[in-house]
């Protein structure tokens, strides 16, 4: 893929992730340099089909320093950029009653600014329990094979 930018893990942690699709982001001149300076926050974020569009809530891009005279806000919604049949795709897709659109990472491509948007359904908290629980298991697991590998020389 690209170099990442930024990743929202807790989204993973309370979404299942049931579709992923990539989005470009329209952006101004001073947000892509505040970017490249590694000011970019995709935590939180989330994006809603309007009007035929889609558009990003919550990115956090911080204001760029060096700017002269014109400055952006760094959490205005910003406008995806897509495909017709993707946006009906997505529609249909967060019409679904608990699903919603997640932007899981932020990352360039070639040298453009890109979006993973994620479809995803939230976790119970039962959800969130177990798949903590199957972590530590399978740390432990690896823990364990490892601490055998080392005794035996292999």
């Amino acid at each position: 893929m690209g170099v990442e930018i930024s990743v929202n893990r807790k989204a993973l942690r309370d979404f299942h992730i049931l579709d992923r699709m990539e989005a470009g982001l329209e952006l101004k001149g001073t947000e892509v340099k505040s970017i490249r300076q590694g000011h970019a926050n995709v935590q939180g974020a989330f994006a809603r089909v309007e009007g035929g569009q889609v558009w990003l809530y919550d990115l956090e891009i911080k204001a760029y320093e060096k700017a002269s005279h014109s400055q952006h806000e760094p959490k205005s919604r910003r406008r995806l950029l897509l495909h017709r049949r993707e946006i009906q795709k997505l529609f249909e897709l967060t019409h679904i009653k608990g699903n919603s659109l997640v932007g899981l990472r932020l990352y360039w491509k070639e040298h453009r600014v890109k979006v993973e948007l994620g479809v995803g359904a939230g976790k119970t908290k039962a959800d969130q329990r177990l798949g903590l629980k199957e972590r530590a298991v399978k740390r432990e697991v690896e823990r364990e094979v490892s601490l055998f590998n080392r005794k035996r020389g292999v």
